[in-house]
């Protein structure tokens, strides 16, 4: 596995192993970021009621001086439970083009089509791609696995009508960011168990990939910045119908009892975020299995950094490497 860090960056890093430790300080840009949310007093996500983090996660995320892409359309399509959501973003309208699932995050009870919507931007302008963003069920109201249904099934649709879409059906890539890691992956898990759509790469960007309370990273940025402990807690209990859960790979991919033969992976991890370590951990139980894995761990970053990339030249620099291996991807 190729896992490379701040100093790491020509050749494509070097075999390191999958240890993952955060600097002595926040990254300075982030930390001027960081200081601007202390000082509106914005309380923990694990504080709110489930409306009232979703009212200001809408509010933190809103779209802003976002770049411009060709076209961009807003479809529903028809899903296990209703309609699902899609904004396909595509960079050149007049070219049939390979293409991105994207997976929001938001520990799986916040986040909209609206609340990715830079990243997205960004990822189709720099990889070429058609990138579908998913809006998917949110818990509690839709508790596992409802969120991992409507992924799968988007998935589907997307490589069955990809030619409606500009997009080219011979396969295509998974993404996702915190929550949307963790669905990313049990979206390759679900389609190597049952069958599915030919996914050629898993892009998963500080991923939730265990469902434990045990790993170090967890009590050492207990406190954040901009993710805490009590938050990755509160999101366990509130996206699992029963503790039996947490045990089920769908739901915390790390204890899958095989990650063989799964999609090659790029795995993104941030020094200062309480997911640290199950994200490493993930990519070393890829590896393990003989899975094409490279690591990009960002030691000076917290989590969530890739929706910063327009104060955070670091954060830039990373979605561009991330960009890179979506491009070359196969």
């Amino acid at each position: 596995m190729v896992l490379f860090g701040d100093d790491e960056r020509s050749g494509g890093g070097s075999d390191v192993g999958t240890h993952a430790d955060a600097a002595d300080t926040l990254d300075p840009q982030v930390q001027a970021v960081v200081d601007e949310v202390d000082e509106l007093g914005i309380p923990e996500w694990s504080a709110l009621g489930v409306e009232s983090a979703r009212r200001l996660e809408d509010e933190l995320f809103a779209p802003v001086d976002v770049p411009d892409v060709a076209r961009i359309t807003n479809i529903e399509i028809p899903g296990p439970a209703g309609s699902i959501p899609l904004r396909v973003y595509h960079p050149d309208p007049g070219e049939t083009l390979s293409t991105l699932v994207f997976f929001h995050g938001g520990l799986w009870a916040m986040g909209t089509l609206d609340s990715i919507d830079g990243v997205c931007r960004r990822l189709a302008l720099r990889t070429g791609h058609v990138v579908v963003s998913v809006e998917y069920r949110l818990a509690p109201e839709h508790p596992f696995p409802a969120a991992l249904e409507d992924c799968v099934h988007a998935t589907e649709w997307v490589e069955d009508n990809a030619t409606s879409i500009g997009a080219d059906p011979e396969g295509l890539a998974v993404a996702g960011t915190s929550a949307g890691g963790n669905l990313a992956a049990a979206t390759c898990l679900h389609v190597r168990e049952f069958g599915g759509p030919g996914i050629e790469m898993q892009v998963l960007l500080y991923p939730m990939t265990d469902l434990s309370d045990d790993h170090p990273s967890l009590s050492e940025n207990a406190d954040g910045p901009l993710l805490t402990r009590r938050d990755v807690l509160w999101a366990h209990e509130t996206y699992l119908r029963s503790r039996v859960d947490r045990y089920n790979p769908f739901a915390a991919p790390l204890r899958a009892e095989s990650h063989a033969n799964l999609p090659p992976a790029y795995v993104v991890t941030a020094g200062f975020d309480p997911l640290r370590d199950e994200g490493a951990a993930y990519a070393s139980a890829l590896e393990s299995a003989g899975v094409t894995v490279v690591h990009d761990h960002e030691p000076a970053m917290p989590h969530g950094f890739l929706s910063l990339t327009a104060d955070v030249d670091a954060a830039d620099a990373a979605l561009d490497r991330v960009a890179v291996a979506v491009t070359n991807r196969g």
